[in-house]
């Protein structure tokens, strides 16, 4: 048990309200971790999808616990905000494997994870969820958890069987242990109001470029709102553009809004705690 742990780990939870939705626009890797909360976000919270992608792997469950882990570790030594971690379905085909990379989060110092059930059934989704809330209670760690469904993402069926199904699972994954549920997907306001008005505890939904204003999504009940891997996809969208326009036509305008040299380097030299 780390008093100081769930301290951060209480105001992480605190920070999940509809009078002002908790934002995050999600990290990757330490420098983009740091450059978030320099930028002034409450707290961290990382995209499965873009650590995957920096370290050379598919999104979709094909990450290994122990790189996963030591990304969350090194973004947790390098800010001050809590750190919430996505951790896709838990890194493991087992319960017992689920539970591990929960015990290993924790030790890495993440006061969150995200699951997503993807194509699994509900129940074998609530028992991972299951797992991973009985390996918080052990460590004697306050855990958000943040449990996904993908059933909009999935499309199946009319707008009202999709809303039907998730109130049925999330209701499912609340006894199951977890602590909000996060609905990618779900966008026009008709849709996250009924979400909303069907649950007791915080809901989360993906937002990008169209989408509803946060103070929007608030007002229709959303405690959390999620940028997703979009941040990493824009990051990466500027390689391939400012490739192509060196190689075409010699010039270099697409890195004319680039960071500061200095102001990179500065941010990871002093901000947060040491990066060893």
């Amino acid at each position: 048990m780390n008093p100081e742990q769930n301290r951060t780990a209480a105001y992480f939870r605190s920070l999940h309200t509809s009078r002002k939705p908790l934002a995050l626009s999600n990290a990757w890797d330490v420098a983009s971790a740091v450059i978030t909360e320099a930028a002034g976000a409450p707290a961290v919270a990382t995209t499965s999808a873009g650590v995957a992608w920096s370290l050379g792997v598919p999104d979709g469950d094909r990450l290994d616990r122990e790189r996963a882990v030591a990304v969350v570790a090194g973004i947790v030594n390098a800010v001050k905000v809590p750190v919430t971690a996505d951790i896709e379905g838990g890194f493991s085909t087992t319960l017992e494997g689920v539970g591990r990379t929960v015990r290993d989060i924790i030790g890495a110092g993440a006061v969150g994870i995200n699951m997503e059930d993807g194509s699994r059934e509900p129940a074998e989704f609530c028992a991972r969820i299951s797992a991973a809330r009985t390996a918080a209670r052990e460590a004697g760690q306050d855990l958000f958890i943040n449990a996904r469904t993908d059933v909009f993402l999935a499309g199946a069926g009319t707008p009202e069987q999709q809303v039907a199904e998730v109130l049925a699972r999330a209701d499912m994954y609340v006894q199951a242990g977890a602590d909000g549920i996060f609905v990618p997907g779900a966008a026009d306001a008709e849709t996250v109001a009924a979400l909303t008005a069907g649950m007791s505890v915080p809901v989360n939904v993906m937002v990008g470029s169209g989408s509803l204003s946060v103070a929007g999504l608030g007002r229709l009940g959303v405690a959390r709102v999620s940028l997703g891997s979009s941040i990493a996809q824009a990051a990466y969208a500027v390689v391939k553009r400012a490739t192509e326009e060196l190689n075409s036509v010699g010039t270099y305008s697409t890195v004319a809004d680039a960071l500061d040299y200095g102001t990179v380097n500065d941010l990871l030299a002093t901000t947060g705690k040491a990066v060893r």
